[in-house]
């Protein structure tokens, strides 16, 4: 089993190079088998049952998302438990009991996110090889532990965002500075880049800029490459349910405080084995190593208990391993007795979630140098890089954005004079917008826009615009309504406050390219009339604008206009308040939620992270309040969140929020309406009260328990 990272754009080249190379009868994608799982089950099985569908969408919503034989609960939390109340059976209860009977069951069959198999004879001998729904690739209709037990040879090419990324950062910085960057040559010991490490200021960072990697990070500290290979690997479930990451981080700060500290190991045998992590099992090539040394395994034992770990049935096969390693131990060493035999294998047998082995930590460790010395050194050229490579890592866009304005990187929105397709740095190290991120304006017509612009000049009015760009009128209302026409129709007379709005009007009744032999007849250069007499947008109906059309605001934070005009944030103090209030004080705090988990080693517990305009906080969540407010947590946008600070010193002094209670923003008082703040009091009321409600429709999506981690 061979695993290989790629940059994405390459990953798509290679697979139909190895089909070409080895033939393609003897080379082909894994299958996997999605089985059915609650919010699969719910939005299928409830549609077939003629249930309405806001309804299904809405328990789909509220659900786990994981055992199907929890629905009812769902269908209570979501809708309430009298759909379920009486004897008489309604299609609500045949969706709960239809629900628990398909749990588990193959749903259709898929491709492998990046496994192939290579045969040294024709597949179609010895499995079913089908056409894959990509043109030009053929898959085996196994999974990979099928083709693991069939021998076969399997590899992973898996495209890695951040790979994809440092390559578009390296000819950005060779752009602008006219500097070539070779990344295998950038000094490794940087101390720049590693306080910026055991700062946990790693948002963007590949692989270390969670919120759980930040907050170990900061009671690590990571000096050398060795220790970040350590890091990326310690925050997994492996580690975490084998009871490593507690006694690693708490050995690591004794040996900071005591240099002769000597490290506990469970047994004087373990110790060669385990000396470079503290005691602790964390990678998989450790649980070779202590299967062989404590407990006599023969070097195909402990590859076949390794090879156990990594299949989804590793339950069962890790339990056959079970009392052959207690008892190998017991009969090994006559100072080992059945519990810490025991206890040595529940560190092992936390490995069967996901752990990494050395060599993998190793590589990641080494990317998220990298980028980190990226982010340190080009920070402008890192974030259009980022945002450019989306979806990626743990942050939607409008969270990178905002993090590194609070950095003091400037980031201007799309402009159809100013802007490439993707984003770029201007002259003075600001990032500006590309407009391929304008969402539904096709890539071909945003390469037209591009091109005509760079052959014959800017464009210098919107009738200018329309005629020249050959772009279609649902593109340009689209630029026009994400400001990136403002200029323009600026030029064209019309005041900052109404250009949105007036050249969303004048380029809707534009004449639209007319399809042709040669491509698009483009209008004639007609001038555009002049709009009537409009509404000017203030600022919460821009962003809501911001959101619709990028999913990026680049100007006012939402929680910054809210606090000034909602009633219920008057008082509530932002994130950079939370370092002047004490350890175990009450506390009442508000902002966008920018990630949600819900991790399974969590015993229950859900981590949100909350964004406001002075930077984040993390809430914890607790199973009790998770349960009551579980619809809130899981679709909110914005939220108030009451609980407990805490700020404990071994924790390295992070700020945390243990909840309480947690309501949707507007649900404590109906808000006022948000005025243009850069009108006096009393000017023209906000028509986004009736827009408050659809900040849902075009909030920034969050990192949420469906994704996981994106690479």
């Amino acid at each position: 089993d061979i695993d290989l990272d790629f940059p994405r754009d390459v990953r798509e080249r290679l697979i139909p190079m190895i089909h070409d190379r080895h033939g393609r009868d003897r080379a082909a994608l894994v299958a996997a088998f999605p089985t059915f799982r609650a919010r699969s089950a719910i939005r299928e099985l409830g549609k077939a049952l003629g249930l309405p569908p806001g309804e299904i969408e809405r328990v789909a919503r509220a659900s786990e998302g994981w055992s199907g034989h929890r629905v009812a609960e769902d269908v209570a939390s979501a809708l309430g438990a009298e759909r379920l109340a009486g004897r008489e059976p309604t299609r609500w209860r045949h969706l709960v009991e239809l629900a628990a009977e398909a749990h588990g069951l193959p749903r259709h069959l898929s491709q492998h996110s990046g496994g192939m198999i290579v045969a040294t004879r024709p597949l179609v001998d010895c499995c079913p090889v089908v056409p894959a729904a990509t043109e030009g690739r053929q898959m085996v209709m196994w999974d990979k532990d099928s083709c693991a037990d069939a021998g076969f040879l399997k590899i992973d090419l898996l495209g890695l965002g951040m790979l994809s990324a440092v390559e578009r950062c390296v000819d950005q910085i060779a752009a602008r500075r006219g500097e070539r960057i070779d990344l295998s040559r950038i000094p490794y010991d940087d101390p720049e880049v590693y306080r910026t490490i055991q700062r946990g200021e790693t948002t963007g960072v590949f692989q270390i800029e969670s919120r759980a990697q930040m907050a170990s990070l900061v009671r690590t500290r990571p000096q050398t490459l060795d220790d970040l290979t350590i890091q990326v690997a310690i925050v997994r479930p492996g580690p975490i349910q084998g009871g490593a990451v507690n006694p690693y981080i708490a050995r690591r700060q004794q040996l900071r405080e005591d240099p002769s500290y000597a490290i506990p190991y469970d047994h004087p045998s373990l110790e060669p084995v385990l000396r470079e992590t503290l005691g602790t099992i964390i990678f998989q090539d450790q649980v070779i190593e202590v299967a062989m040394a404590f407990a006599g395994f023969s070097a195909g034992e402990a590859e076949s208990l390794r090879r156990a770990m990594s299949r989804k049935r590793s339950g069962q096969a890790m339990e056959a391993h079970h009392r052959r390693f207690v008892e190998g131990a017991l009969a090994r060493w006559p100072d080992v007795d059945e519990p810490l035999a025991e206890r040595v294998f529940t560190m092992i047998r936390g490995f069967s979630g996901f752990g990494f082995p050395k060599a993998h930590g190793a590589a990641f460790g080494l990317l998220a140098y990298q980028s980190t010395w990226l982010r340190v050194h080009y920070a402008p050229e890192f974030l259009a890089a980022l945002i450019d490579e989306q979806p990626m890592g743990f942050y939607p866009p409008d969270a990178l954005v905002h993090e590194a304005q609070r950095r003091g990187i400037a980031v201007h929105p799309p402009e159809v004079n100013a802007s490439a397709a993707g984003c770029t740095v201007t002259a003075d190290g600001a990032v500006r917008l590309g407009l391929g991120h304008v969402l539904g304006v096709r890539r071909e017509e945003v390469a037209l826009l591009v091109a005509e612009r760079e052959s014959h000049g800017p464009f210098r009015s919107l009738a200018e615009l329309a005629s020249r760009a050959g772009v279609g009128r649902p593109s340009l209302e689209r630029l026009a309504w994400s400001g990136a026409c403002d200029l323009l129709a600026v030029a064209d007379g019309a005041s900052p406050r109404h250009a949105r709005r007036e050249a969303l009007w004048r380029l809707g009744v534009a004449a639209a390219p007319v399809p042709g032999r040669a491509g698009a007849q483009l209008a004639l250069p007609l001038d555009l009339p002049q709009a009537p007499a409009l509404t000017g947008l203030d600022r919460w109906e821009e962003l809501l604008a911001d959101y619709a059309t990028t999913g990026i605001t680049t100007g006012t934070h939402p929680m910054a206009l809210l606090r000034r005009s909602v009633p219920a944030l008057r008082g509530t103090p932002t994130s950079a308040d939370l370092g002047q209030i004490d350890h175990q004080a009450p506390v009442r705090v508000a902002g966008l939620v920018v990630a949600r988990q819900r991790p399974g080693t969590a015993s229950g517990v859900c981590f949100l992270l909350l964004e406001d305009e002075a930077g984040t906080v993390n809430l914890v969540v607790p199973p009790q309040v998770y349960e009551r407010h579980r619809l809130t947590v899981r679709t909110e946008p914005l939220v108030i969140a009451e609980g407990r600070l805490e700020r404990h010193p071994a924790a390295g002094g992070t700020v945390n929020v243990l909840v309480r209670r947690l309501l949707p923003l507007e649900a404590t008082s109906r808000p006022a309406a948000v005025h243009d703040l850069s009108r006096p009091q009393g000017g023209e009321a906000d028509a986004a009260q009736a827009g408050r409600g659809d900040f849902r429709a075009v909030a920034p999506p969050a990192m949420s328990f469906a994704q996981g981690r994106r690479r």
